[in-house]
């Protein structure tokens, strides 16, 4: 999940939806949309999840997903696709056929107050700074991607080098006392 901490992190982020046509609820008051930190925004490239909520959920086949979903009322889905406007983008399926939307807008976000996770403010919500595109899915899991290696590296240049390990566990052994 997203991590927004500091003063005005959780104002004016630069979001996107991704909204698939078979998300809508039986009932169809609700439209179930895995909102993200758009990875352009200042706040994106650090982040290793950009999803707004993220739930580790094990499938019957034993396989862990991970659940990014979260309902929004058909009002408020009307606030993000107004808000969005002509900044919108389909997802299309392995087959080339249409089964979703990426909406781009901008709002303020706040911490779900039923379940996990943020939820967005849709009372606040504007066009966004970025335009999606055919390629703005890929340039999130290549921002987490990076985000991801970068994190990694740090761990890696804080631990000691094996090498360094086995260096220093030689010259300890050297500098004990011979017992005979």
């Amino acid at each position: 999940m997203a991590l927004l901490k500091g003063k005005g992190a959780m104002t004016g982020v630069n979001l996107i939806a991704k909204v698939y046509k078979n998300g809508i609820t039986k009932d169809g008051k609700s439209q179930y949309a895995d909102v993200q930190l758009d990875a352009r925004d200042p706040r994106g490239p650090e982040q290793t999840n950009l999803h707004l909520k993220s739930d580790q959920v094990q499938g019957e086949d034993g396989k862990v997903r991970y659940n990014n979903g979260v309902p929004y009322s058909t009002g408020q889905m009307e606030e993000i696709i107004k808000a969005a406007g002509p900044n919108t983008e389909p997802i299309l399926n392995k087959d080339g056929n249409e089964v979703g939307t990426i909406y781009g807008f901008k709002g303020n976000v706040m911490p779900a107050t039923r379940g996990t996770g943020l939820v967005v403010n849709t009372k606040s919500i504007v066009a966004s700074e970025f335009k999606v595109d055919a390629k703005t899915l890929d340039n999130q899991f290549a921002s987490t991607r990076a985000a991801h290696e970068a994190r990694a590296a740090a761990k890696e240049s804080l631990a000691p080098a094996p090498e360094a390990k086995q260096e220093q566990a030689a010259e300890a052994e050297a500098n004990e006392p011979a017992v005979g």
